[in-house]
C-alpha cells in the first residue's frame, strides 16, 4: 500500500532504538526523509546509517536531549519545516508517589508532556500553511489503564493526551492531524529494564519474568517494534487526514474494556 508520503520530511524523536527507531524505519521505507534525535550520538549515527543503506532516503541526525530547549532547537535546525513529527521520550522511573518531590514531577512533565507540546507549537503553524501535517505522540497504554507504580508517567502523559484532544480538533480542517499511539509491552530494552524490579521482588531471573509476562498477554507474546512502526506510518499517510485526536492502543488485547 502506497501511503502517499514519499518525499515528505519527518522529525522522529528518541529514534536510535526501540519504538522510535521502528517508526523512523517505517517512514523511511515509505520514502520519507527523516531527521533523527537521541541523546547518544554514536547509537544515533549507527541507526541513521542502517536506514540510509536499507532505504536510500536522506537521513539527518540531531544528537541531543529532546526534553531540553537545546535538544529541540537542534532538531528544528536540522529539519526546520517537517511535514511529520513523531514525539517520543523515555518515561520516568517507577516508584511510590510518597517518594516523589516537586523536582521529580517537573522532570516527568518536561519530558512527557511539555517537550512534545513545545515541538508541536514550533511546527504546527508551518504544517497548517503547507496544508499537510501528521503529528504522532508515542505515549503509553498506562494512559488508558494506569499502572500504580508508574504514577509520574500516568500523570504527565495524561496531561499531554488532554491537550491533544483539544488542539487536534482545531488543526484537522487544515489537513493537520494529531494522534497518540499507546504502546503496551513491546520487545525493547526499556521493557526489559522496567521488569527488573518485578523479577527481583519475585526471586526470578529477568528472562523468567519476561517469559511469564509474555504468556500472560492475550496474544501470548510481546509486540514486535516493527508492528508499532507500521501503525505510526499509517497515521502519517496522506489518506489518514480524517483521523485525529485518537488514542490508539497496541497491547495485544491486554486492556479488557469494551471501549
Amino acid at each position: 500500500m502506497d501511503l502517499g508520503i514519499a518525499g515528505r520530511r519527518a522529525i522522529v524523536c528518541a529514534a536510535s532504538k526501540g519504538l522510535g527507531r521502528a517508526c523512523a524505519f517505517a517512514l523511511a521505507r515509505e520514502g520519507v526523509h527523516v531527521t533523527l534525535t537521541a541523546r547518544s550520538a554514536d547509537a544515533l549515527e549507527a541507526t541513521a546509517e542502517e536506514i540510509r543503506k536499507a532505504t536510500g532516503v536522506t537521513v539527518t541526525t540531531a544528537p541531543g536531549d529532546i526534553t531540553t530547549e537545546e535538544g529541540r532547537a537542534a532538531a528544528l535546525a536540522a529539519c526546520p519545516e517537517p511535514d511529520i513529527l513523531v514525539n517520543n521520550a523515555g518515561g520516568p522511573p517507577p516508584g511510590d508517589f510518597h517518594d516523589w518531590d516537586r523536582e521529580d514531577w517537573i522532570r516527568a512533565l518536561d519530558a512527557n508532556m511539555l517537550a512534545p507540546i513545545f515541538l508541536i507549537k514550533a511546527t504546527v503553524d508551518g504544517m497548517i500553511a503547507r496544508r499537510f501535517g501528521r503529528i504522532v505522540n508515542i505515549t503509553s497504554a498506562a494512559v488508558r489503564a494506569p499502572i500504580p507504580i508508574l504514577g509520574l508517567s500516568n500523570g504527565a502523559r495524561s496531561g499531554l493526551t488532554g491537550f491533544v484532544a483539544g488542539l487536534s480538533r482545531q488543526t484537522v480542517k487544515h489537513n493537520v492531524t494529531i494522534n497518540n499511539l499507546l504502546p503496551g509491552p513491546f520487545e525493547t530494552d526499556r521493557l526489559r529494564k522496567t521488569m527488573e524490579g518485578g523479577a527481583k521482588a519475585a526471586g526470578r531471573s529477568i528472562d523468567e519474568e519476561m517469559d511469564l509476562r509474555r504468556k500472560g498477554n492475550p496474544a501470548g507474546r510481546f509486540g514486535d517494534p516493527e508492528e508499532f512502526g507500521a501503525a505510526c506510518a499509517f497515521l502519517c499517510a496522506a489518506s489518514s487526514g480524517f483521523m485525529t485526536g485518537q488514542n490508539i492502543l497496541l497491547d495485544g488485547g491486554a486492556y479488557p474494556g469494551t471501549m
